[in-house]
């Protein structure tokens, strides 16, 4: 069988731009939830959504990352036996 299958590496930039984005957002939202001009609850009630919303965000993602590569598990899969049907097949044999 062979493996045709491309493994994606992230670089290291790319890894550090993803992480430095997060933070900065995350740094930014918190810093606009300390500094409104509310009460303390309503203040409290943005930081728990924030909070709920990167929770949530995170669930997303991985959940499409392992269908995805569940996919790509069951193409392989296939792929192994379309590969032994062909190595099998004998053009030149009877019927």
């Amino acid at each position: 069988m062979s493996d045709t299958s491309v493994k994606q590496q992230n670089t290291a930039a790319f890894y550090g731009q993803a992480v430095a984005s997060f933070a900065v957002a995350l740094g930014a939202t918190a810093f606009g939830i300390v500094r409104l001009e509310a009460d303390a609850w309503v203040r409290g009630f943005m930081a728990i959504a924030v909070l709920y919303l990167v929770t949530s965000a995170f669930t997303l993602a991985k959940v499409i990352r392992d269908r995805q590569e569940a996919g790509r598990i069951v193409s392989r899969v296939d792929q192994a036996r379309l590969e032994k049907l062909l190595a099998e097949h004998d053009p030149f044999e009877k019927l």
